[in-house]
């Protein structure tokens, strides 16, 4: 199927869309080194009017020089590569609003003055019978559950299924869950949590990926409940989770690293190499010859070496404050 890829470009009051049948998984590489050569690099695709959905999108970038935003939306692999990600970009877009696209394709349509449900058949978002399979042996579950029982107290568990998929349920799924066996102590970092307070009639949730739907409270089943949605911020329900439940942090150093191990080495000046190559004599009887194609030439939409090395920069400087502390 392929990882496609949509890309917004907005400038002197128009916007041109464009595509990529390979790239979502490149959507962060892309941005990195900052407006200029990302808008390269999005104008470089083919130019199309049409929007894919939440479906075929698996990532997304607008880029507004109009109002200096930045939309954008991608996997990552991790929580730690989703925090270094954010952490550059906000080096590397000064003076630009850097928003993760948590609503998909919507918050990218939103924007553009089209409101969230172009892209989006009615009744898209999917609700179910409240399920729920508490896995006893998973320390590094997909996002983690967390429900104020009535004394007060805070109870957490693991679970292998998406924050917003929770929601699907309807508040039918908390009655499942407070009757849970208990799921291991974390390992590693989930990609969200969603936090169920049944006394206060409340759901907050966050994520470091998207959650289409959160801005379209209340879905289906939710009425009269209020949601406190928090972006990519888990120190909510972190201050909430008991200490035996406790998100592991980790320090974000690996994961810069591995940004800067994808950067592409910026390419050798050629003209210097054919000039040199062209004066040196060939031995006695024979004509030099240089075949051009051998150089590998700078790419136009490419990341110039001034831009790779203020990225490298960046890098490095990041990696050293991560292991500052």
């Amino acid at each position: 199927m392929g990882a496609r890829a949509q890309y917004v470009v907005v400038e002197n009051g128009t916007w041109k869309r464009y595509f990529s049948h390979w790239a979502a998984n490149r959507v962060v590489d892309d941005l990195l080194p900052g407006p200029a050569a990302a808008t390269r690099c999005f104008r470089a695709n083919r130019e199309i009017d049409e929007w894919l959905d939440d479906v075929w999108c698996e990532g997304a970038a607008l880029v507004d020089h109009d109002r200096r935003n930045l939309l954008w939306f991608a996997f990552a692999d991790s929580w730690a590569d989703h925090v270094a990600a954010r952490a550059v970009l906000a080096r590397t877009w000064p003076g630009w609003d850097v928003r993760f696209a948590h609503d998909g394709m919507g918050d990218l349509t939103h924007h553009l003055g089209l409101g969230r449900d172009l892209t989006r058949s009615p009744g898209w978002f999917e609700t179910f019978e409240p399920s729920w399979y508490a896995d006893l042996e998973d320390s590094e579950p997909w996002s983690v559950v967390s429900v104020r029982l009535p004394d007060r107290s805070v109870r957490a568990w693991g679970s292998g299924r998406e924050p917003v998929e929770h929601l699907a349920d309807g508040p039918g799924l908390i009655d499942l869950i407070v009757v849970s066996p208990a799921t291991p102590p974390l390992t590693d970092m989930p990609y969200g949590g969603v936090h169920f307070d049944p006394g206060a009639r409340t759901v907050s949730l966050w994520a470091v990926q998207t959650a289409a739907g959160v801005h379209n409270w209340p879905l289906p089943g939710w009425e009269n409940w209020d949601l406190e949605f928090r972006g990519d911020d888990h120190i909510h329900q972190a201050g909430l989770l008991p200490a035996d439940f406790a998100f592991p942090l980790r320090p974000v150093g690996a994961a810069l690293r591995q940004l800067g191990d994808g950067l592409a080495t910026p390419p050798t000046d050629s003209a210097s190499i054919v000039a040199h190559a062209a004066a040196a004599p060939g031995p006695e009887g024979t004509t030099p010859v240089i075949n051009p194609a051998a150089l590998v030439p700078h790419e136009p939409v490419d990341p110039t070496p001034a831009e790779l090395a203020e990225l490298r920069a960046t890098l490095d400087q990041l990696v050293a404050e991560s292991e500052a502390y």
